[in-house]
């Protein structure tokens, strides 16, 4: 049987116009971009600051209108403003409600959606013990770590039970040690799920430890210059997977090539 294919992106392109300020004209962010992500498989976007990564993800999310080129999911071209009901989007930052508890954030999709309360705080309190946050359903926002309140935005887009998952940077803005901690959630929690996901990333650690692949973007213009294949076997565990050599050898393959766009990106 054949693999179904989930995203295809074929000959994608996207244009800025640069600010007056810097002589107008037209940024091209993204060039002949094309790559398939197929059914269950988990494949970060890795490339250097400005290739157009997040831009990629935002086209697939029909957030933003690409210029050139298609994006198909599940065999159907995507419609600039026109949300796709089994994708889920986790952004860079947690943009959680202040107002609303720990509990009542990651329902909130649910609630949208009409599902009964009985229902809905079920699935809630499974999602938060999921997420390592049991104890924590009544408390706001404001009194959790960046740790914690990422936890309550990954599991408010997971609850929704999306199919196909893109994922910004999530877990850009913290510091290793709880980096490493919600690799882990993340990990297990796909486990059990084994939805397609695309996650940018520009940290390359991140890719080899959550990916099945890596696809590497050249600097600006955004072309995809290499797609790496990562066989580390799974379950992983996001700690000691570091110190195999196995982790090590592929680090350095992929860091040579990545190394060559960041050389490219400051010489222009």
């Amino acid at each position: 049987m054949a693999t179904r294919c989930r995203i295809e992106i074929d000959a994608l392109r996207k244009t800025f116009a640069a600010p007056a300020h810097q002589g107008g004209g037209e940024v091209v962010a993204v060039d002949d971009a094309s790559f398939r992500i197929n059914d269950g498989e988990f494949v970060a976007l890795l490339g250097p600051s400005g290739c157009g990564k997040s831009t990629i993800l935002n086209m697939v999310a029909t957030l933003i209108a690409s210029n050139g080129g298609t994006i198909r999911v599940d065999g159907e071209p995507v419609v600039h403003g026109r949300p796709i009901r089994h994708v889920g989007y986790v952004f860079q930052k947690d943009t959680l409600f202040p107002w609303r508890t720990v509990a009542d954030n990651i329902g909130y999709s649910l609630e949208l959606a009409g599902v009964p309360t009985d229902q809905r705080r079920a699935r809630v309190e499974r999602a938060i013990h999921q997420a390592g946050l049991d104890g924590f359903g009544r408390f706001y926002p404001s009194s959790l770590s960046g740790g914690m309140r990422q936890r309550v935005s990954l599991m408010r887009t997971l609850i929704a039970e999306p199919e196909i998952l893109l994922m910004d940077e999530p877990f850009g803005a913290l510091d290793t040690h709880t980096k490493l901690d919600m690799h882990s959630v993340l990990l297990d929690l796909w486990e059990n799920t084994r939805q397609t996901v695309l996650f940018v990333t520009h940290d390359l650690g991140e890719a080899l430890t959550l990916a099945d692949r890596i696809i590497l973007m050249s600097a600006r213009p955004g072309r995809v210059k290499q797609d790496f294949r990562v066989n580390f076997p799974r379950p992983r565990n996001a700690v000691t997977l570091r110190e195999t050599p196995e982790y090590a050898e592929l680090f350095s393959k992929v860091w040579h090539s990545l190394g060559e766009e960041f050389v490219k990106g400051r010489s222009e």
